[in-house]
């Protein structure tokens, strides 16, 4: 897949995702497909010809026209906002893409997997998830989603109610957890990851994608539990808007 001039763009559909995060769909008639875990570059122009541009995961894989992006307010940021809140149904804006051939994952795959997102770093890996039950493949995979409470999960509805006998989610809730939650609150440890991944014996493949000091804490947690390192990718960000 080769990445070319901006695309032209319009909203297929806009709908909440989850507390602050929104669910976009996108057509995009010339776009040339995607892998699960790569992401875009999305460009708006303003009426008086100032442009903005930003990265944002796709959640979506495969062909077609239809990309599926999942985006989260930023505060204070600049254009996070308008797309949470403003974008609508027939607008009209640019993509570059699809961006990225590392943070891929390939179904064909058999080795064991796993998947750790904080926030809406479950974009990429929801495509990922998707990927696994269309090709209903054979790599065993294990996700471990890290939110504030369950009403900031997006996708959560979906992975709930994910049949998929070799996927398996994992939550963990640093602020408030649903009333059914027999877990414990808080930030995400090494100890609840060594629980809830496969063991480093098995030298799985793992995608950690969130916020920047999320990532480094992952990364580092999954070093000191035995996972090797070059087998580690992740995706970061640091609060763009």
């Amino acid at each position: 897949m080769t990445v070319g001039a901006w695309l032209a763009a319009s909203v297929l559909e806009a709908r909440p995702a989850a507390v602050g995060a929104r669910t976009l769909v996108l057509d995009v008639p010339d776009w040339p497909g995607n892998l699960p875990g790569q992401h875009l570059d999305l460009r708006l122009t303003a009426e008086d010809g100032y442009q903005a541009v930003r990265s944002y995961s796709i959640a979506s894989f495969g062909s077609g026209t239809a990309v599926e992006l999942g985006v989260d307010e930023v505060e204070d940021g600049e254009v996070s906002p308008y797309l949470v809140e403003d974008v609508r149904a027939g607008d009209q804006m640019e993509v570059k893409g699809p961006l990225g051939q590392y943070f891929v994952w390939d179904a064909t795959d058999p080795s064991p997997v796993q998947l750790i997102a904080g926030g809406s770093g479950i974009v990429p890996l929801i495509a990922m998830v998707r990927a696994h039950v269309a090709a209903d493949a054979s790599a065993s995979m294990r996700l471990v989603y890290s939110v504030k409470d369950a009403d900031r999960a997006m996708y959560r509805d979906e992975l709930l109610a994910l049949d998929a006998p070799r996927i398996s989610a994992t939550w963990a809730y640093t602020r408030a957890a649903p009333d059914d939650w027999s877990g414990t609150v808080g930030r995400l440890s090494a100890s609840a990851l060594a629980d809830a991944l496969h063991p480093a014996s098995v030298d799985p493949v793992s995608f950690v994608c969130g916020p920047t000091r999320f990532v480094e804490f992952v990364a580092g947690a999954l070093v000191s539990l035995g996972y090797r390192a070059e087998r580690i990718r992740t995706e970061r960000f640091g609060g763009g808007s």
